[in-house]
């Protein structure tokens, strides 16, 4: 039998800085977070229909992309809190003098950006706690180290693939000292997007800098209270301008949203293999997805599903949901940037169905299933406490993911009624429609240490409580 706590989605934070070292060949950097004041919505019904919407909108990207173009170490600690909009927020602190800014912590993207300039102009992103007109931007005319990228710039093809000289015109094969800028960028986040120039800039830490790190510096955005942290897999990403080894976080619970508590996300650079396992933690390892008819799609992290157990019952996916085709779609990605875990209709209709059969005796809340985008919903007015079967991810390898009650199930609106926190579209077809057809979003990674073992290729992850 269990219990349902009411989660709350309204809180917003910034962050501040403190260090501590940890031996004389490691520095760990400390990022607290505190939140906002609280404003909660006068709808949360429409809160969660937005959250539901924009992670199926964002699965709707990530799935559909279009091609774009020695044994020592250093430990950077940096901690993670939840805001309304479904994101989770890092401090990072760019140029010379740094200026502090905050960052959506985004694994399923990978060129960080910053909102730049005094006439960044975003549209649609009156988020709660959020004055388009007072984003906070990154000035680049007060910084000594800023660099725009040139067209010759290696690094301008890190976005724009070897044929950008194609769109360096006035650029010369043979001009060695073609002065020319980066083509702009523009990036789609599902229902987001942000557009801009690049720069190599200074990323500043308390005690290591790293200097040429290539950033957006965006001039025009579109529903993005904040700038990105690119955590993908291309080489533009934080983890790989930085050498990182791992990098690892545990999400607090939304439950926490009014508080100033705080969770780390830690960030390990070094040249040494680091194959030992963290005490306690299931691994997975990554899935290659090398015959990814889109390109695109190897920037994320793809993790093998072995099975989806609904309580004792084996949820029989069929197979070409579980791992990548001849043509890369199919399988799992694990994605911070996505709120609720998403699922491909075929999927996702064989789970819900199966937490139907097995909570037959609840009557279903149809009118909160269509108001608030999430189903199935159960009404459980009347009952103290109700019964919900587990819903456990088994992953290659025999790791078990036994998700906490709280993170697929929540009580919502007047704690009257449940509902299952996983969501997809309402697309239907025979086979995989494109891209992975499973998204382990943020909400069901809340409460677990998240491990992405990079020298190792591997996923590890352990429930652990955040505080």
């Amino acid at each position: 039998m269990a219990s349902l706590p009411f989660l709350s989605f309204f809180s917003f934070f910034i962050i501040s800085t403190t260090l501590t070292s940890v031996t004389t060949t490691s520095t760990t950097i400390k990022i607290s977070l505190s939140p906002f004041p609280h404003h909660p919505s006068s709808d949360p019904y429409q809160i969660l229909n937005n959250l539901a919407t924009s992670s199926i909108a964002r699965a709707q990207h990530l799935k559909h992309r279009n091609h774009k173009t020695n044994t020592t170490s250093t430990l950077l600690k940096t901690p993670l809190f939840p805001h309304s909009y479904g994101g989770y927020t890092i401090s990072l602190s760019f140029g010379t003098p740094p200026q502090t800014l905050t960052f959506i912590m985004d694994t399923g993207s990978s060129l960080s950006w910053f909102p730049c300039t005094s006439r960044y102009l975003c549209s649609q992103c009156a988020f709660p706690n959020v004055d388009p007109t007072k984003i906070p931007t990154f000035f680049p005319k007060l910084s000594s180290s800023k660099k725009l990228v040139g067209c010759k710039n290696p690094k301008c093809t890190w976005l724009f693939g070897p044929d950008v000289e194609f769109r360096c015109q006035d650029c010369e094969p043979t001009f060695k000292n073609c002065t020319q800028t980066c083509p702009p960028y523009l990036i789609k986040y599902g229902l987001g997007s942000t557009g801009g120039l690049l720069l190599v800039e200074n990323l500043v830490f308390p005690q290591k800098t790293f200097q040429d790190f290539l950033v957006g510096c965006s001039i025009v955005s579109n529903r993005q209270p904040a700038g990105i942290a690119g955590f993908g897999r291309n080489p533009e990403s934080i983890p790989s301008q930085l050498g990182l080894k791992k990098f690892s976080y545990c999400l607090v619970s939304r439950r926490f949203d009014d508080t100033g508590i705080s969770s780390n996300m830690l960030l390990e650079t070094g040249s040494g293999s680091g194959d030992a396992n963290s005490q306690g933690l299931s691994y997975t390892p990554f899935y290659n997805n090398q015959v990814a008819s889109n390109p695109v799609l190897k920037e994320f992290y793809y993790v093998t599903v072995r099975k989806i157990l609904v309580g004792d019952k084996h949820v029989k996916v069929p197979y070409n949901f579980l791992v990548p085709g001849s043509d890369g779609n199919g399988g799992s990605v694990v994605d911070s940037g996505s709120t609720f875990t998403f699922m491909e209709r075929q999927v996702f209709e064989l789970v819900s169905k199966e937490f139907e059969k097995q909570m037959g005796n609840y009557s279903r809340a149809r009118e909160v299933e269509n108001i608030s985008g999430l189903a199935p919903c159960f009404n459980i007015s009347g009952y103290n406490s109700i019964k919900v079967p587990e819903l456990i991810f088994v992953f290659k390898g025999g790791a078990k993911m036994a998700l906490p009650l709280a993170n697929y199930f929540s009580l919502v609106g007047d704690d009257k009624v449940v509902c299952l926190m996983v969501v997809s579209d309402n697309a239907v077809s025979q086979g995989v429609r494109g891209g992975p057809a499973i998204i382990l979003g943020s909400f069901q990674q809340q409460n677990y240490y998240i491990e992405f073992d990079l020298a190792n290729q591997r996923f590890g992850f352990a429930k652990q409580r955040c505080v």
